[in-house]
């Protein structure tokens, strides 16, 4: 479908505006749950064990990759929802539509043919526009028709595309996460002199870990997605080309009949399984003997 700008600025404002809204609720929990309660103000409390992996992921990491990860989960989350309210039949090809266009051609109405494809925005249409503008050289159609399916069926791929870069990034951004996490918490045994308790060590793999978990949460609904995604697109696209082609053909001018000139020669018309009679060659009189002088 085409492209609007004011759509795609709503939505990134709206995406941004949820990130936010995700980051400030996520740091406010870890602020509340890292605050030491009334009346213990004196000595350092120690840190609460968290009870689960969401805990320790709120009070612990707080970094720069995991809002990465926040935001590109909040993306691929609405790119889920657009692909599959998008990416479907009653949408790339309705049949109102099919019909609308099967009509105006049974009436032979091909300028408002052209002007009913021209503003309609479902894949049938915008693929069968640039043939009618090629009339009347059918082949010429033909060759528009195909080349604007082509660039309909890389426009759908390229839409559910993101789905597959987030899906990639996310065990790649996990991994930086843990190898950071790791780097710190060696580097914290190393200011101890060796001297860290394993539960000191143990803590600074589990939050290390934290981002791998992360990662992953992130790439496997995405890339699920975009496979199932990916088949729709095909099997529509697909779909989408043979109704294009049908009606283009209902367009398809008729072809010349053979002219009857051959008739009005007198020669013969060649029916159909009925041998035509071949010619006897008549033997030609030999030329007259010379008279004696």
């Amino acid at each position: 479908m085409r492209s609007n700008p004011r759509s795609k600025f709503r939505l990134l404002a709206v995406m941004a505006i949820l990130a936010a809204g995700a980051m400030l609720v996520m740091y406010g929990s870890a602020f509340a749950q890292s605050t030491p309660a009334a009346g213990t103000t004196g000595a350092a409390a120690p840190p609460a064990v968290p009870s689960n992996v969401f805990g320790l992921i709120l009070q612990n990491v707080m970094d720069p990759i995991f809002f990465v990860i926040v935001a590109l989960s909040i993306v691929g989350l609405t790119l889920i929802i657009q692909s599959a309210i998008k990416n479907r039949a009653a949408v790339m090809m309705p049949e109102a539509t099919v019909n609308h266009i099967r009509d105006l051609i049974g009436q032979r109405q091909f300028k408002e043919l052209i002007e009913y494809t021209e503003s309609d925005p479902t894949f049938i249409s915008r693929a069968l526009n640039p043939a009618l503008k090629r009339a009347p050289s059918f082949s010429s159609m033909k060759e528009a028709m195909e080349t604007a399916l082509g660039e309909q069926t890389a426009e759908q791929f390229r839409k559910i595309e993101y789905l597959n870069i987030i899906g990639n990034l996310g065990p790649l951004l996990g991994l930086m996460g843990t190898v950071l996490g790791m780097i710190t918490a060696f580097l914290e045994m190393f200011r101890k002199s060796g001297a860290a308790s394993p539960g000191d060590l143990a803590h600074g793999i589990a939050v290390a870990l934290c981002h791998t978990f992360l990662g992953l949460a992130l790439a496997v609904p995405c890339l699920a997605a975009f496979g199932v995604f990916r088949t729709i697109v095909d099997r529509l696209t697909v779909q989408g080309a043979l109704v294009a082609e049908e009606l283009l053909l209902m367009i398809k001018p008729a072809e010349a009949k053979p002219s009857s000139s051959s008739s009005r020669s007198g020669g013969a018309v060649p029916q159909p399984g009925v041998p035509m009679p071949r010619k006897v060659p008549v033997p030609m009189a030999p030329p007259p003997a010379p008279a004696n002088m």
